[in-house]
């Protein structure tokens, strides 16, 4: 066993794990930061999911009318991960810049790659914890219409990933933080216009093609299709959409992070 956690940490970014457990100890005092985040999303839904849904009535789904706060439930789950993941990524940006803990952690056997991964992780994990209130709150309001739903928490993890990856890679490229308003002046039309309040085919042809191109539309197709049952293949191409991008992300950054402290 010993030898088998050896080899798991000599690899390209395994010790990455061991920022991870860092991050966790740090942020065992500052639990009220984190659940702060599940309020967000839950405001939306009871404000806009209930109370504008009680003018909106129902919204059609593959020709299946659904209520209008079951219909934004999983939209909002899938925003309850990004906001987890990515705002969590942005700490990157005072870790880097200000606290100078990056070369601290590179004196030791940690290198670029586990910075990036480590990182990466524990967003996706803050990322989980808000999706995983969220999700607890819509199943006992009874804004789950399909068993499919069973997979819908496990799904938020690749919601997480994408955003987290890119997320710390987005990070690396800010020169002050003043930059923050360009990070923002992304997130927050990518949250309007995702289809999360409304369905895509509300949007002019040539404004859908820039929706589904988005990475926030693809977590909101993928869980909005477990938790309604309107499963098909398209759920597969959302969860490699979400995969790649992860990847992609959580690789640049290990080569800014090299690059920044390294070079």
């Amino acid at each position: 066993m010993t030898t088998l956690v050896a080899r798991a940490l000599d690899r390209p970014g395994g010790r990455g794990v061991l920022l991870f457990e860092r991050n966790l100890m740090s942020y065992r005092r500052m639990w009220p930061i984190i659940v702060s985040g599940f309020f967000e999303p839950l405001f939306y839904l009871l404000s806009l999911g209930f109370g504008l849904g009680g003018y909106v009535g129902e919204v059609v789904i593959d020709g299946v009318p659904i209520d209008y706060a079951t219909f934004v439930a999983p939209g909002l789950l899938a925003a309850s991960a990004m906001n987890g993941a990515f705002y969590d990524a942005t700490n990157v940006f005072w870790k880097l810049k200000y606290q100078k803990l990056y070369d601290a952690i590179l004196s030791t056997p940690l290198g670029p790659k586990d910075v990036a991964t480590g990182e990466a992780v524990w967003a996706l994990f803050r990322g989980l914890l808000y999706a995983i209130g969220f999700f607890t709150v819509i199943v006992a309001l009874g804004l789950v219409e399909s068993w499919w739903a069973l997979l819908a928490l496990p799904a938020t993890v690749f919601v997480g990933f994408a955003f987290a990856g890119m997320g710390v890679a987005a990070v690396t490229f800010m020169r002050s933080w003043q930059d923050f308003d360009i990070l923002n002046l992304a997130i927050l039309p990518m949250f309007l216009f995702s289809a999360v309040f409304f369905p895509l085919s509300t949007y002019p042809d040539w404004l859908q093609l820039v929706v589904q191109a988005t990475p926030l539309y693809n977590g909101v197709d993928l869980l909005r299709s477990l938790t309604t049952g309107t499963v098909d293949s398209t759920q597969l191409v959302n969860v490699a959409y979400l995969t790649v991008l992860g990847l992609l992300g959580t690789l640049i950054a290990s080569r800014r992070v090299e690059k920044l402290l390294l070079t």
